[in-house]
């Protein structure tokens, strides 16, 4: 998962040098639907998720819709690697809202500070690696990590009784479906190079629709806790992608930047011990 979730901006950044953002949510979409469509019609999946379908289409609109496009969007001016490591601001984000919304009372001094380290790593990434006039592409990454942050709250609060599967097939179905006139009428004059295409495919096919098979079994596997540890390493697969296979620039800002970031992360999300009176045995967590 860490591989799988940390080449999409390398991807992206690919496919958006021959095709518009809007055509390439538009492709990716479509590809990944055609085929968690069918695995959730054979699952039963997709008919018990219809009732949810409001809060299907919010969650599709924070998680799919708004920011794939807004990435796709910021890419035209922003190195996949830098993209990725903004994009790494997203549980601090999330921390925030969860806070704000009642729904996080374990905000300690260890959580606060590790906030507050992070946010200062991502202040380090913008302004030492983000020149003026790209100000508003960063913006952009900066409400694309709102949304990945408001997912999750939809998904735990509104959604527990869905099916998984079949929340994925519609969030990619409706989407496609909102992106279809503009992503034909976009459609590049000439067939892209075999690269781009190569790209595309490797976003519907891996990035999207293997990824949420595998990224639902892992849950299954480990729980949804452990399996965020993959928020640590995505930024940093991006990262050595893009700078061995695109020739970015490693720049002092992005290690600096972040180093910062992971250490925030590991304050935020370390679970915190707890004494053991004597009388009282260590809970064992069974998984």
């Amino acid at each position: 998962m860490c591989l799988i979730w940390g080449i999409p901006y390398l991807l992206i950044k690919i496919a958006v040098s021959d095709v518009s953002p809007v055509t390439l949510v538009f492709l990716r979409t479509v590809i990944g639907a055609l085929i968690l469509v069918p695995i959730a019609l054979a699952r039963g999946d997709l008919a018990p998720a219809l009732p949810h379908w409001r809060w299907i289409a919010l969650y599709t609109a924070v998680e799919v819709a708004l920011p794939w496009f807004l990435v796709s969007d910021a890419e035209l001016r922003l190195s996949s690697s830098l993209t990725a490591l903004l994009i790494a601001a997203t549980p601090f984000v999330g921390v925030v809202l969860g806070r704000l919304t009642g729904s996080d009372d374990r905000f300690d001094a260890r959580r606060l500070f590790g906030l507050v380290v992070g946010f200062v790593g991502v202040a380090v990434l913008v302004g030492l690696n983000v020149s003026v006039r790209d100000l508003g592409a960063a913006g952009e990454i900066g409400l694309v990590a709102i949304c990945y942050a408001i997912g999750p709250l939809i998904i735990s609060r509104k959604l527990t009784e869905a099916p998984p599967i079949g929340v994925v097939a519609m969030s990619l179905v409706l989407p496609a479906i909102v992106y279809a006139p503009l992503g034909l009428s976009h459609l590049p004059s000439a067939i892209p190079p075999t690269h781009v295409l190569l790209a595309i495919g490797l976003l519907g096919v891996v990035c999207t629709a293997i990824a949420f098979l595998l990224f639902f079994a892992l849950i299954a596997e480990v729980g949804p806790v452990r399996a965020t540890v993959i928020t640590y390493v995505n930024p940093a697969v991006a990262l050595a992608l893009g700078v061995t296979l695109l020739s970015e620039p490693l720049t002092i800002g992005a290690g600096v930047g972040f180093a910062l970031i992971l250490v925030g992360l590991f304050l935020l999300t370390r679970r915190a011990t707890r004494p053991v009176a004597p009388a009282e045995e260590p809970l064992v967590e069974a998984r």
